[in-house]
């Protein structure tokens, strides 16, 4: 993909995915091997406790793993849609304030292309850690995702 594409993956994302926008989420880097999303410290998104609400870190982290993907296949779309399989997250500590959620693919970008390119439905993690601005490690999501050939 281009590297003028990968600067507007945030912007897709903002213009097609409701919840990035719902959420505000901000896009600083985007890459084929990272992406780094932040949520800004919003009140109407906090818990009980004063910090963000555990499904906003989610979004937030799907959202980076989603702009990561992107960025790393967004050149196979006319063959195949990226969908996420499944996800589990873990919190590890109390989250206060703004976050930022740093993804990266979990298998190399040609070895996940060689199985589309034998007509293999290919699976491959995406790691993301979510981190509070101290940079504590707050929460780490596995989110497993596919690139289904069309078809």
């Amino acid at each position: 993909m281009p590297t003028d594409s990968l600067a507007s993956i945030g912007q897709m994302m903002a213009d097609t995915v409701p919840m990035v926008r719902t959420l505000g989420l901000e896009f600083s880097e985007t890459s084929a091997e990272r992406a780094v999303v932040s949520l800004p410290d919003q009140s109407a998104y906090h818990n009980h406790v004063g910090g963000p609400h555990a499904g906003a870190m989610f979004t937030l982290a799907e959202s980076a793993s989603g702009a990561v993907v992107l960025a790393a296949f967004g050149g196979q779309l006319d063959r195949a849609v990226p969908l996420a399989v499944r996800a589990e997250i873990g919190y590890k500590k109390l989250a206060m304030g703004a976050v930022t959620a740093t993804a990266e693919i979990g298998r190399p970008v040609a070895e996940v292309l060689a199985e589309l390119d034998e007509g293999k439905r290919p699976e491959f993690p995406v790691e993301v850690r979510i981190a509070r601005e101290d940079g504590a490690v707050t929460g780490e999501m596995t989110i497993v995702w596919t690139l289904r050939p069309h078809g």
